[in-house]
């Protein structure tokens, strides 16, 4: 009996294996259905702007009493309307009578003014003047909320071109910027400057000025002078300039022109030298120089110096250590020149030098620091003087990042994903919480990504969440205990799905562990046969500096697009990514090139089991920059599961490409795993179909990344397919190559020649 019972269980588990693995017929489109899925696809490409879904957003203008806020909703056909918003009842009313005001604009322009389509910017009301003043058609105008008259104010005066750098704009300080002080000292008195790379300070009247260092020379200055809040101290460092060396790509096709243009840029790679700096403190009252008993700084310039408040004898300053396995809050007595380490963070693996979180509070010596030391990001607050520490938020969750620090209240408001067990772990929220841990408030209590807007003076908020497959709602809440006041906007999808899309879907699948829950999403062509098979294709991005799987509404843009060729898209957070545990992140430690292959092929064999029309056997994937050397690293290491991909600008081999993000991941010094993990030195191995793409231009990723792979691919006999675009950045390519990304997908995995472009 017994036998017969195993045979049975075994066969009946046959049973279920065989069944599992059985797939639909393969999709093979004729080429006509080819054709019409091409059409297909520029529409995909066109939907929102021809204006198919409304009020993905709130933009809220607040009035001055900080009270209410309008905004603009939008609707079909270019419909608008202007909507005010008490904050404290949530009640909402038009901001000014549109009938009205477009009737006075009529008869102040000669135009028609339809009031259902009145485009009017920066908006300002005075509600003491009962008037509003606005921009429309290059002008300005003045409204009389009460009796509508209006008047040209004249030509608007367009603003100034940005000239802060994009990386600069609303970021917390940088290591990378260094920090220069003015040589003025803070109560006026004195002047510290260099002279022949020397150190001298002078009185500001004119007197005789004082010679501090004798040693300095142009070969090796002192320099980056920074003063002590109580005018006593002047900081500076002795210098070891480097020079980068730089990296060449050129111009082949510029306009009226015969000859390529040879460019250059200084591009520091893995291994190279630093600019070092060696700390002393210079008493003016003293005339005494003190070198600080600290090492030499060899990563990252000068450091921003803390100062006690109460004390100007002491400073910290932050120190990382190159190959990023060190993090250091160091005290500095600038009268002594004792220094004492407060924070010691070290790892075997590596610390992630932008997601080092620090805020000095100088009135109460205390840092609110966020680290990973305990295996999840989390906030700790530290004693400056003692470095005794004690944590604010703990648990197997993370904070993402920390949004303002009220020192008087002693609250933080902060983002966190992974509280919920019930949802996507990536799904951000917003919480408050008090410096000794307790009262931790969710101020974003629904289900979904969240996204916050506060009003100026903090008393309100908008909440926008949504999820990849369910469109955004708008919330105003209060923040003193993140009450809902009432619902402002649902965005408007009907037009969309009238238009026969379909929406994305979120998808989890035990990773390489079989524990971890790994998360991606899947994109399906608008119109499909259930009944078929559909070739896979990978949108793939394993940069560790983040993780890279939508969780808002999205659309999908060109991976929907690529979706309506006839392949199910799909885009995977594999283990190496961010935004969950250390050890999930540490994965990439010396090790690029597993790229979360193990996690990502179990994720799309999942996928083909629930779903048959999901061919596993047929895999592509694509990327740009660490996702065009992921992309090509599919079909090097892993060619069993990998049959196409298209890679653009990839950073081929991690020795060629830029200093800070590759010896954040694959450590200092520049060991035998860089080249053992190198697309360039496995080039050898390439089997399946491979699309490289280039631009000539890129200041990103060299260029020469992709040609010597290219090289290495020729002289292994490999066959592959090549584009290099004259002109172009570090791009996927642009419209051109997204062309032939499709093309090159639909010849190779669906087994259609793509259409005749030169006909």
């Amino acid at each position: 009996m017994l036998k017969k019972i195993i045979f049975l269980t075994c066969f009946i588990a046959l049973g279920a294996t065989l069944f599992a693995q059985q797939t639909n017929p393969a999709y093979r489109p004729t080429r006509e259905e080819m054709l019409e899925r091409y059409r297909q696809a520029t529409v995909s490409d066109s939907t929102i702007n021809r204006g198919k879904i409304f009020n993905l957003t709130v933009q809220p203008t607040w009035l001055d009493d900080g009270k209410a806020f309008w905004y603009r909703r939008a609707f079909k056909d270019s419909v608008r309307e202007y909507v005010l918003v008490n904050a404290a009842t949530g009640k909402r009313q038009p901001l000014f009578d549109h009938a009205k005001l477009a009737a006075s604009l009529s008869k102040q322009t000669g135009q028609n003014f339809n009031p259902q389509k009145l485009l009017l910017t920066n908006i300002k009301v005075n509600r003491k003047k009962h008037s509003m003043a606005f921009e429309m058609n290059n002008k300005v105008w003045h409204c009389d909320l009460g009796t509508y008259a209006v008047t040209d104010s004249g030509t608007v005066i367009a603003n100034e071109a940005q000239t802060i750098p994009w990386w600069r704009r609303n970021n917390r300080r940088s290591r990378w910027w260094g920090y220069k002080t003015d040589s003025i000292s803070p109560d006026k008195q004195l002047m510290a400057f260099i002279k022949e790379g020397n150190v001298f300070i002078q009185p500001v009247n004119g007197d005789d000025a004082i010679q501090h260092t004798t040693d300095g020379t142009a070969e090796k200055p002192y320099g980056s002078l920074a003063w002590s809040p109580d005018s006593k101290y002047v900081v500076g460092y002795k210098i070891t300039p480097y020079k980068d060396s730089l990296v060449y790509y050129v111009l082949t096709s510029q306009a009226n022109t015969t000859r390529g243009q040879l460019k250059s840029q200084e591009y520091k790679q893995p291994g190279d030298p630093f600019t070092t700096y060696e700390m002393f403190a210079f008493s003016v009252m003293e005339k005494k120089t003190t070198k600080i008993n600290t090492e030499i700084i060899d990563f990252f310039p000068e450091p921003y110096l803390n100062w006690r408040k109460d004390d100007a004898t002491h400073f910290l300053y932050e120190k990382v250590d190159r190959g990023h396995q060190r993090f250091r809050i160091i005290d500095v007595d600038v009268k002594s020149g004792e220094t004492k380490t407060i924070v010691d963070e070290q790892t075997n693996t590596f610390i992630y030098e932008q997601k080092i979180y620090t805020e000095y509070l100088p009135e109460t010596n205390e840092i609110i620091w966020a680290t990973e030391k305990d295996g999840w990001r989390h906030i700790y607050l530290v004693n400056s003087l003692t470095g005794e520490m004690q944590p604010v938020t703990k648990g197997d969750w993370v904070v993402r990042d920390i949004d303002s620090i009220n020192a008087k209240s002693r609250q933080i408001w902060f983002r966190a994903s992974g509280l919920h067990a019930d949802e996507d772990p990536y799904f951000v929220h917003y919480y408050r919480i008090n410096f000794d841990g307790s009262n931790l408030l969710e101020l974003t209590p629904e289900k979904g990504n969240h996204t916050i807007a506060y009003s100026p003076d903090k008393k309100y908020y908008l909440d926008t969440y949504s999820q990849i497959n369910i469109p955004p709602v708008i919330e105003l809440r209060r923040s003193s205990d993140g009450k809902k006041i009432s619902e402002i906007e649902r965005t408007d999808v009907t037009e969309y799905l009238k238009a026969g899309f379909r929406f994305a879907e979120p998808f989890y699948a035990k990773g390489r562990d079989g524990k971890t829950d790994i998360w991606g999403v899947v994109f399906r062509p608008a119109s499909f046969d259930s009944t078929k098979s559909y070739p896979v294709i990978e949108n793939i991005y394993a940069g560790p500096q983040d993780a890279f799987v939508p969780k808002s509404f999205t659309t999908g843009g060109e991976m929907q697009s690529l979706a309506e060729l006839g392949f199910i898209v799909v885009q995977i957070d594999g283990m190496g990514t961010c935004n969950r545990s250390k050890a999930f992140h540490d994965v990439c430690w010396h090790n690029l090139a597993d790229a979360g292959f193990p996690d990502r092929i179990l994720w799309i064999k999942a996928l083909a089991e629930k779903y048959p029309y999901v061919d596993a056997n047929r895999v592509g994937l694509y990327g740009t920059s660490a996702g065009g050397q992921n992309s090509l690293g599919g079909l090097l290491f892993h060619p069993e599961f990998y049959s196409a991909a298209v890679s653009a600008c990839g950073c081929h081999d991690n020795r060629v490409d830029k200093q800070w993000w590759n010896e954040q991941w694959m450590g200092y010094p520049v060991g035998k795993h860089y080249e053992e993990q190198s697309n360039v030195t496995n080039a050898y191995k390439l089997k399946g179909n491979l699309l490289l793409i280039v631009g000539e231009a890129d200041t990103n990723v060299p260029p020469e990344s992709t040609y010597r792979v290219a090289d290495a691919l020729i002289k292994a006999k490999k066959h592959f397919d090549f584009l290099a675009i004259p002109g172009l950045g570090h791009s996927d390519g642009g419209p051109y190559g997204r062309v032939k990304k499709r093309d090159f997908f639909v010849k190779h995995l669906l087994g259609v020649d793509p259409p005749d472009r030169n006909k």
